[in-house]
């Protein structure tokens, strides 16, 4: 039977995955289709992700969540928010930007970022997993041109580390907030890494539709624009 994994939207840019043996979630920040409570209960291994400390993708809960989860990986910048309250030390691997970790058999590396923290690059069961956090080209036309330009040139300074990466998954921003320039990082990312899937978080309201020759002529990946909590997609493993 070919390998498959299933992506459930929680909200914003929190998303779990269900692969053969394990449970991902990240950047879990609301769940209004309560989809945790039964993912939790189905006994796969456990690992949650935080990549950065804003409250948008940072909470609380998710230490609640101590007895079924293996472990939990956090951008360094949450201690110096306070920290995951009440949580066993021995669960906690605090990570700066540009590290790895490897925990039983799952492996983590992480990335930078264009706002706060970071992003994960996770490799587990055979597939290849990126969350991108805020990492993003945030363009925002109001700006002054110097910010447009440090804008533009962090996100191509970020993206020049990822360049020819082989991503099965990843979870990337489309902010309807940057209006006509909501899609170029993704655009761009996508561009430089070779992504199976492109899995849109962030959008602020709207839901992101993908142009048809998405993200240019003669080089297509596959799109999931999520709107509602609760919503899932069952993704197949392919080749490069």
């Amino acid at each position: 039977m070919q390998p498959s994994l299933e992506i459930i939207y929680l909200h914003h840019s929190g998303f779990a995955i269900k692969t053969e043996k394990h449970l991902l979630v990240f950047d879990y920040y609301q769940d209004p289709a309560n989809s945790m409570t039964d993912l939790l209960d189905q006994g796969q291994t456990t690992y949650v992700f935080s990549s950065h400390s804003h409250g948008d993708h940072f909470n609380q809960e998710i230490g609640k969540w101590q007895k079924k989860v293996a472990a939990y990986f956090l951008s360094d910048d949450i201690i110096e928010a306070g920290g995951l309250k009440s949580v066993d030390d021995c669960k906690l691997i605090y990570m700066k930007p540009y590290e790895s970790k490897e925990q039983a058999d799952i492996q983590v590396a992480t990335y930078g970022s264009t706002d706060q923290g970071l992003s994960f690059l996770v490799n587990v069961d055979g597939w290849r997993i990126f969350h991108a956090g805020d990492l993003n080209w945030w363009h925002w036309k109001q700006d002054t041109p110097e910010n447009i330009k440090a804008a533009q040139d962090g996100f191509a300074k970020e993206l020049a580390l990822l360049a020819g990466l082989k991503l099965d998954v990843a979870f990337f921003p489309v902010d309807s907030r940057l209006e006509e320039f909501w899609a170029i990082g993704a655009e761009e990312f996508c561009r430089k890494v070779d992504v199976k899937h492109l899995v849109a978080m962030h959008s602020c309201g709207k839901v992101w539709q993908p142009a048809a020759e998405f993200p240019e002529p003669g080089k297509q990946v596959a799109v999931w624009s999520p709107g509602e909590g609760g919503q899932s997609l069952k993704v197949l493993k392919s080749e490069f």
